[in-house]
């Protein structure tokens, strides 16, 4: 992981020191508005606008970076923190990305999964999950235990698709790649209702601007409101 005064620079676009210097200033309390005006020799000219981003990048990397921090310590607390891991925490370049990696390790209430998984169906999850061709309700025969609560075939299959679904909803690569799928190409949309009233009689200029469908990014000022305009 580069240290954030070198991100920061690559990401202005600027020299490593103008952002050290910069950095040095804002930390000794110095703003934004001075720091633009009368620190232009020690920043090598950086604008307002520049300083502006460095300040609130800067903010967010320190954050990323404590973070970082707390989840390391967590998960090598469980002794779980392998090399690679710990390599892919370290090249987390985001808070999402960050706490996409921690999910999995998260300390977290007894869920239906672990329940499942005390029953010993975690390798009927693995075996549909290897053959999904096969008959769910044949395959799940053989791990019936009664003395545990796995009374017949659907609750068999009840808790691999518990283990399953968390297993998949704590991939941290999957839920990367869903999320990016979604901003790329995914579409928001807003319509406006009232109850007690009929679609037809819904007609105004209000429900005209608030009603539609857009893309998830960039942001746009229509899209707030056409969530949060008042009612008319």
């Amino acid at each position: 992981m580069k240290q954030i005064d070198l991100r920061i620079a690559e990401e202005l676009g600027v020299r490593a020191q103008q952002v050290a210097a910069a950095i040095s200033l804002l930390d000794s309390g110095a703003t934004v508005p001075f720091v633009a005006r009368y620190r232009k020799e020690a920043t090598g000219a950086l604008d307002d606008t520049q300083l502006r981003r460095l300040e609130e990048r800067l903010r967010y990397l320190r954050d990323l970076d404590e973070r970082r921090s707390v989840i390391l310590d967590s998960i090598s607390q469980q002794g779980k923190l392998d090399p690679a891991l710990k390599q892919a925490i370290d090249a987390a370049d985001s808070k999402a990305r960050l706490e996409d990696l921690y999910l999995p390790y998260r300390p977290k209430r007894r869920t239906k999964a672990q329940i499942a998984r005390e029953a010993g169906l975690e390798p009927l999850a693995e075996a549909l999950l290897a053959s999904p061709d096969q008959s769910p309700e044949q395959v799940a025969l053989r791990y019936l235990e009664p003395n545990k609560g796995v009374m017949d075939p659907a609750a068999a299959l009840e808790g691999a698709r518990a283990i399953l679904v968390e297993r998949l909803s704590e991939d941290a690569m999957l839920i990367g790649t869903l999320r990016e799928e979604v901003w790329s190409h995914g579409r928001l949309s807003i319509k406006l209702w009232k109850p007690g009233r009929p679609q037809h009689a819904q007609k105004s200029p209000q429900r005209d601007r608030r009603n539609g469908s857009d893309p998830p990014r960039p942001p746009a000022a229509i899209r707030w409101l056409r969530c949060f305009g008042e009612p008319d």
